[in-house]
């Protein structure tokens, strides 16, 4: 049986009622029988039936013992960096989710909690960065906004060679095409708002373990910090769940014709996309994942912020926004938007130019795309050249 059709008969019918969609129980606490003697729930932080569902179907989608459910992604990510204790350090991906960087370098650091960044798609790097004080290995792959792929398997080799958990971010493969904890890694975690959600209708968060021990750690932290995901957006999780794997099929079909047609563009200078045979971890994105995502990001000719900004409004059909996974197409300058707090120079190492465009391709017709991002494109060529061109008139 394919993991969709298990998937999709994995979604319990209401045995109270026959319901097929799982039930929102919005409620705040629960009678119990006796002191301490209950049906399963007692207060709803600690528990609620529908988010307890969809916390089953993630645990089941990424072959784990244990998911949990967050009110956002950077909730996800602070339980998981609350494993860890003063004096530990992180060895993360240098390529990293802006929001990720910022709960790293000025929230953590100034309890004691060291973060290095390093360039994780060559795995010797990894190797070579790791000190006795590293517990934790955090990787994005693909990463966030580049794509850079980093093999999940040899680096899972490295941290449990030196003790480390191995936490991987999957919001941009999602389990329809990539599942971390099978080939080694400790924990992995999602932004439910992208494509898990699939809607731009919610903000969420999801941590799946590979270990009931671990998973049951990172509850505890919920449970004592608060950092839940509601009754509704629960609900609304599962509802994007259960088509998860045929949108991301169409993500990856319209992404692969975006990314090749962007590639024989003369005002584009990289593309960055999984997919290509041009990408530098083609081959291990292939072996890892079933697919290479929906996420297009490529840098102009013109490595400009001005250029930049004079593509993304100018497409029509992409909408100019943060987020992604959607089933619209959207469109975003890393630099002036998602990865603003991360020092100019840190981005830049890291790959991130003035000029780069992150595409988050929707569901749209495919031709339809194209020719949105073609006439932005020339666009902005045309801008150029007037300003080139442009002439102060002689005195009178």
């Amino acid at each position: 049986m394919s993991n969709a059709t298990q998937l999709i008969n994995s979604i319990p019918v209401d045995p109270l009622t026959g319901a097929i969609s799982v039930p929102i129980y919005q409620t705040s606490t629960f009678v119990q029988e006796a002191p301490g003697v209950n049906k399963g729930f007692d207060y709803a932080r600690t528990g609620n039936p529908t988010r307890a569902t969809l916390e089953q179907i993630i645990a089941q989608l990424e072959n784990g013992k244990v998911g949990i459910a967050f009110g956002s992604g950077l909730a996800a990510i602070d339980a998981i960096v609350k494993l860890l204790q003063s004096g530990d350090e992180i060895l993360a991906v240098d390529d990293i989710y802006g929001g990720a960087f910022r709960l790293f370098t000025q929230v953590y650091e100034k309890f004691g909690i060291k973060v290095n960044f390093v360039d994780t798609s060559d795995v010797e790097n990894v190797f070579n960065a790791i000190t006795p004080k590293t517990k934790l290995i955090w990787l994005e792959t693909p990463t966030n906004p580049t794509l850079k792929i980093s093999d999940i398997a040899s680096i899972a080799k490295v941290a449990k060679a030196h003790g480390c958990l191995l936490c991987v971010d999957n919001t941009f493969a999602s389990p329809a095409l990539q599942q971390p904890l099978s080939l080694g890694a400790d924990i992995v975690m999602h932004s439910a708002t992208k494509y898990l959600g699939g809607h731009c209708d919610l903000i969420a968060g999801v941590v799946v373990t590979k270990e009931k021990e671990l998973g049951e750690k990172v509850k505890f932290i919920q449970n004592a910090c608060g950092a839940i995901l509601a009754p509704f957006d629960s609900w609304l999780v599962i509802r994007g769940i259960e088509t998860l794997h045929l949108r991301v099929k169409q993500h990856c079909l319209n992404a692969q014709v975006v990314a090749e047609f962007l590639e024989t563009h003369p005002a584009v200078d990289k593309v960055f996309y999984p997919g290509l045979k041009t990408h530098p971890n083609h081959d291990i994105a292939k072996k890892q994942s079933k697919g290479f995502g929906g996420i297009v990001s490529f840098s102009l000719k013109d490595d400009t912020n001005e250029a930049a900004v004079q593509f993304v409004t100018q497409t029509k059909l992409f909408k100019l926004a943060e987020s992604l996974g959607g089933v619209k197409s959207l469109v975003s300058h890393p630099a002036n938007m998602t990865h603003k707090t991360i020092p100019v120079e840190k981005r830049r190492a890291a790959g991130v130019a003035d000029s780069l465009v992150r595409l988050s391709v929707g569901l749209e017709e495919v031709e339809d795309l194209v020719a949105d991002i073609e006439q932005a494109l020339n666009k902005t060529i045309q801008n150029k050249k007037n300003i080139q061109h442009k002439t102060v008139p002689a005195n009178c």
